[in-house]
């Protein structure tokens, strides 16, 4: 299959680029700041804060005046246009959803996906980058097997992904995997901030691992 897309606009690319998302969910917006600045710190380039915690709209603002420019911050589990309006509105570059909606929007707009076909309808809808979710049960070999017929998919696979896993999703040709709880952990309702830092080292190596 040869791919007919444009290049991929900046934000897509530098997600791509850096080949992790770390998805943030948090008691309160307060609770973003300090789990940010670590991940930010340790490495990490691309977070996506979910629509479905206390004050995300609060906290997207927020990470967009406090991170540097090079830093993505995004929006998740954006399932309705006033979603992405809302998400769009407190700054976010880019948007994520667990489904296959039709969302009208400025920033790039990650469909979730789970089947070939709904891989597919993604790909030629033109989406930059294709959410695989959930992922976990799968395994990378289920992507694998994806890009022999389907090469030219950008794929992000979330849900259900360990620390262990991010280097061998990235072997078999995700351009970018979505990992949450298993690198967050308990930091952003009280846990050790030195542990966050640890583990998204441990993610950002991962990646350049699997790149070397």
């Amino acid at each position: 299959m040869t791919d007919q897309r444009a290049p991929l606009d900046p934000v897509s690319a530098a997600i791509a680029d850096a080949g992790l998302v770390a998805i943030l969910r948090a008691p309160t917006a307060a609770a973003f700041s300090a789990v940010a600045d670590v991940l930010v710190t340790a490495g990490v380039t691309a977070l996506e804060i979910t629509l479905t915690s206390h004050g995300a709209l609060e906290a997207i603002a927020g990470l967009r005046r406090q991170l540097p420019s090079t830093v993505q911050v995004g929006a998740g589990t954006v399932l309705t246009d006033d979603d992405a309006k809302a998400a769009v509105g407190a700054g976010a570059t880019f948007l994520v959803s667990p489904a296959s909606v039709p969302i009208a929007t400025d920033v790039p707009f990650y469909p979730g996906t789970f089947s070939p076909t709904e891989i597919f309808a993604a790909y030629r809808a033109g989406a930059p980058l294709i959410k695989l979710f959930p992922a976990g049960g799968l395994g990378p070999s289920y992507l694998r097997d994806l890009r022999g017929p389907l090469p030219d998919v950008r794929v992000m696979p979330t849900g259900g992904i360990g620390l262990g896993d991010i280097a061998k999703w990235l072997e078999v040709g995700a351009a970018a995997v979505g990992v949450g709880g298993p690198l967050i952990g308990d930091a952003a309702s009280g846990g050790s901030l030195t542990a966050l830092a640890a583990r998204a080292r441990h993610a950002v190596g991962a990646v350049a691992y699997a790149r070397s």
